[in-house]
């Protein structure tokens, strides 16, 4: 990640840093019902990666022991973190 004003996005025409860009990100998923969510989500990775992080995220929270709501919500926040870095990468200007 890039430190100072290079760290700043352009994102919906405005300059954003990475931290406004996932607020941004969970604004809108906070909105979205759970069906449109796993629609989102199988339009924009691919299912290996899906998998993958499923089986992460169970590992995880069988090692962390972390139950209930918060262990049924881990692997989209892990595939949401996953996209967000995404935007990142392609809104990063290109090295002169």
């Amino acid at each position: 990640m890039r430190d100072g004003p290079s760290a700043c996005l352009t994102f919906r025409g405005d300059d954003m840093t990475p931290e406004e860009i996932a607020l941004e990100f969970a604004e809108i998923f906070d909105e979205l019902p759970v069906a449109q969510i796993n629609e989102m989500l199988a339009k924009n990775i691919p299912f290996e990666t899906i998998e993958f992080f499923s089986r992460y995220a169970e590992a995880f929270a069988d090692g962390a022991g972390i139950k209930g709501d918060a262990r049924g919500r881990l692997p989209n926040l892990l595939l949401f973190g996953y996209l967000i870095r995404v935007l990142e990468e392609r809104l990063l200007p290109e090295p002169s």
